[in-house]
Parts: C-alpha cells; sequence; structure tokens
C-alpha cells in the first residue's frame, strides 16, 4: 500500500491538554500538504482552525473528550458549539458508566442526542475498547449502527491501551457495512496502519504517519543534497618489460 493512500485515511491528531495555536496551525499545514482526510483538534481550537485552513482541510473535533462521562445535555451542546464554530466530523465518547450498568437504553439516548446535534456532520463514536469485555463491545456495535452514527471507534488514545488488531477485527465484524470502523491509539509504524486497514478500518487517529512522511521527505532531501563522491583517478598500469629485462638483461648466452 502507498503512503499516500495511508495517509489519505487519517485524522491528523493533536490532541494534547496543553498544545498552541502555533501547533494547531502547523498542524493544519501538515494535514493539507500531505493529503490526509481531517485534522483532529480540541473544541477550543475548532474556530480558529476553520478560518486558517479557508475550507482546505476537514475539521474534526472531540465530544466528551477523554472520559465520556459528561451529562448528555453537556454533550449536546457541546456538539451545537462545535458545530456552530465549523467542526465538519465529531468525535465523542460514549458514556463508560452506563455501558457497564447494562444501561443500554441510555447509551443510546446519549449517542442519539449528539447525532441529532451534529446536524447532518459525521458522527464518530469512541467506545474505549481497552476497557470492555469483548460482549460489550458487540452491543455497542449494534447500539452505535442503530443510532445513526458514521464510525465506531476504537479509543481515545488516553486510555490505559489504544487500538489493536483483535478489537479493529471484531468491530468490522459485528458492524454493518454502512459503519465504518477508525483505529486510533497505538499506532506506531506504516505496518501499524497497514494492517488496521486492511482488517477493516477506514480512518485511522493518529500524527504518527504525518510524522514518519516529513522524515523521509527529510532524509531523502539529505541525500539529494550530498555532494558526490569524488571519482578515482583510473589506475596507471606500467608497460610490461620486454622478456630479457626481466632479469637485469645481462644474461650471457648460453653455450
Amino acid at each position: 500500500m502507498e503512503l499516500k493512500d495511508i495517509l489519505a485515511r487519517c485524522d491528523h491528531t493533536l490532541l494534547r491538554p496543553d498544545c498552541t495555536s502555533g501547533e494547531i496551525k502547523d498542524l493544519c499545514d501538515q494535514a493539507v500538504k500531505y493529503g490526509c482526510a481531517s485534522v483532529c483538534i480540541p473544541p477550543c481550537h475548532v474556530a480558529g482552525a476553520k478560518r486558517y485552513l479557508q475550507g482546505s482541510m476537514k475539521v474534526c473535533t472531540v465530544i466528551g473528550f477523554p472520559n465520556g462521562y459528561m451529562t448528555t445535555a453537556a454533550k449536546a451542546y457541546e456538539t451545537m458549539d462545535a458545530v456552530k464554530n465549523g467542526a465538519d466530523e465529531i468525535d465523542m465518547v460514549v458514556n463508560l458508566s452506563m455501558v457497564k450498568d447494562g444501561c443500554w437504553g441510555d447509551v443510546a439516548a446519549d449517542i442519539r442526542a449528539v447525532r441529532s446535534a451534529c446536524q447532518g456532520r459525521v458522527l464518530k463514536v469512541i467506545i474505549e475498547c481497552c476497557l470492555l469485555t469483548d460482549e460489550e463491545k458487540t452491543a455497542l456495535c449494534r447500539i452505535v449502527a442503530d443510532c445513526g452514527a458514521d464510525f465506531i471507534k476504537t479509543s481515545t488514545g488516553f486510555s490505559k491501551g489504544g487500538a489493536t488488531r483483535e478489537d479493529v477485527a471484531l468491530l468490522r465484524r459485528e458492524s454493518p457495512l454502512k459503519v465504518k470502523v477508525k483505529a486510533a491509539g497505538g499506532i506506531a509504524s506504516l505496518q501499524d496502519a497497514e494492517d488496521f486497514i486492511n482488517l477493516g478500518a477506514d480512518r485511522l487517529g493518529t500524527s504518527r504517519i504525518v510524522k514518519l512522511a516529513m522524515a523521509a521527505e527529510k532524509e531523502e532531501a539529505e541525500k539529494e543534497a550530498a555532494p558526490a563522491p569524488a571519482e578515482e583517478a583510473p589506475l596507471e598500469i606500467a608497460p610490461e618489460e620486454p622478456e630479457g629485462k626481466q632479469d637485469g638483461g645481462d644474461s650471457a648466452p648460453e653455450a
């Protein structure tokens, strides 16, 4: 798989709590240059990024992040505010307390409230696989689909584990085809990215792939700028001495 095809599936991500507006601008520039799917950034930076990008890249943000235990009303308001500020895509975190209590109706109501507040924007639902049993993951695949979400997403990247190959395969297997899979957290190499895509991930949440592309570009530029090695002078071979002179040339002829 070519690097550009992997990059086209990446939500180029910066969600560190102390990230600056300058870092967000750099992230936006990188996403445009390398042809990413979107930039995924904190809600407070959405409006500024939207103005800066001028439509050249989709802006994704997070809701109820990273723990998901905000009230449904708070998540809905946060989503409406993000949409007003220009968000094109919304990544929400499910209420894991409700999941663990088995309150599936409340889990669905939480997702539906955000779905409604999205006003048609792409919605990805983060289920934090590292905290769930396989049975809970499977139940959430059905609920996320029933609530009209566009993606089911493995992880926030802020808990005790990120995407695994087993989880991506499970989410793809248990979700209807209309629901896409996003893998996030733990994508450390191009091989990881390619494996997740081959297992069924349509989107990757990571900044690592762009960094790898930048490193490869820098290495190529350094190779091109390096001076060419000096050509070695041809080896000069002295002509052979006549046979009679090889031993001094003063041998007496045989009698």
